[in-house]
């Protein structure tokens, strides 16, 4: 049987959520959970963060599985509802909505729901991604104070450069112009509430930190106080010598300038690795820190034991984890740890341990 699998800290998890707690003490918090929680099992992320004050996830389906399981928790839909028969849904299951077109107002009120539904009314501050246009929040508000079939509203933005040296000066104030402290507020994600503390107003919204890795790129998980909740582990599965000018793997992407002893470890891009992670990318293996070697394949990498003895067939090895950080790996491959920890979930090939 492949030893490929993956790790899921359960106490790593609740530490950086107490670490949110820590930094934003007096809001509430949105833990979010989509992309079955970056990855990481939704169910088994929201037993976890059983004190979270709300979850919120992409689609109905999500939330209703949550309900399902007895999370009473204030749930939301981060894209909203795409069609009349949601609507339907979160009223009769107490699920929110982001609201950010016009089209789903429409919905609701065609459907006149029994019980009213909460929203997050999007403002659109420079993201220009979703939400409304500043100059139309004052009339949409009391618009929809005086509709029976919406229950609280919050008002909420969302910042492009939290993360960058822009930082979120101008949507900020833009968000403070136009909205007041008459209504609950959440405009904080996981870079805003490590960086910007005037953003945490009454609730926050981490994702990414949650899971262990870093929302920057000039400081590391370990720099603001998180641990990795996910390893990623599996073993070699053979032992290649190369001499001076030999290649492994396809493409001949990596040849050797001395003798080198290669390994074959069992996990490639469709378990859900980078194949675009170059020779040199970290990895560990038998507890020593070693490099990828050559092109990425569908089912197996490649790394270098010249220096590691002791490594053989069945050694332990980590792509990435306690030791090797997700976020290491994935600078490597020119993206982000988000897209390498949520890769693992779109794979039935990776096994989940929960610990």
């Amino acid at each position: 049987m492949r030893a490929l699998k993956a790790t899921f800290n359960t106490k790593a998890f609740i530490g950086n959520f107490n670490r949110v707690r820590s930094i934003a003490p007096n809001s509430k918090i949105m833990a979010v959970l989509k992309a079955n929680a970056y990855g990481h099992g939704l169910i088994e992320a929201a037993r976890a963060l059983s004190s979270a004050d709300g979850f919120a996830v992409l689609s109905v389906s999500e939330a209703i599985e949550l309900r399902e399981y007895g999370f009473d928790q204030y749930l939301l839909l981060l894209e909203g509802f795409f069609s009349a028969y949601e609507v339907k849904v979160c009223s009769q299951m107490n699920i929110s909505a982001v609201i950010h077109n016009t089209q789903q107002i429409d919905f609701i009120n065609q459907v006149k729901p029994k019980n009213p539904i909460n929203i997050h009314l999007k403002i659109n501050t420079g993201m220009n991604r979703l939400g409304f246009p500043p100059s139309k929040v004052k009339s949409l508000i009391q618009s929809l104070e005086t509709s029976p079939y919406i229950g609280n509203i919050i008002l909420m933005t969302h910042f492009a450069n939290a993360d960058e040296a822009i930082g979120v000066r101008d949507q900020l104030a833009l968000f403070n112009k136009v909205v007041d402290d008459s209504f609950d507020r959440s405009v904080a994600n996981s870079a805003a509430i490590i960086r910007y503390p005037e953003t945490h107003m009454e609730w926050v919204r981490p994702g990414i930190m949650l899971y262990g890795a870093s929302p920057f790129e000039d400081q590391s998980s370990k720099d603001i106080g998180l641990q990795p909740v996910m390893s990623l582990h599996s073993n070699i599965i053979a032992v290649q010598n190369l001499d001076k000018g030999q290649s492994v793997g396809y493409g001949s992407t990596f040849v050797a300038t001395n003798k080198t002893r290669v390994g074959i470890v069992a996990c490639g891009y469709a378990d859900g690795y980078p194949r675009h992670a170059p020779s040199g990318t970290p990895i560990m293996v038998a507890g020593k820190i070693s490099r990828t070697l050559g092109r990425v394949s569908m089912d197996m990498l490649y790394v270098d034991l010249t220096d590691i003895p002791s490594a053989d067939i069945h050694s332990e090895v980590e792509l990435w984890g306690e030791n090797i950080s997700v976020d290491e790996v994935a600078k490597e491959a020119k993206t982000v740890g988000y897209e390498l920890l949520c890769a693992i979930s779109s794979s039935i090939r990776v096994p989940m341990e929960y610990a």
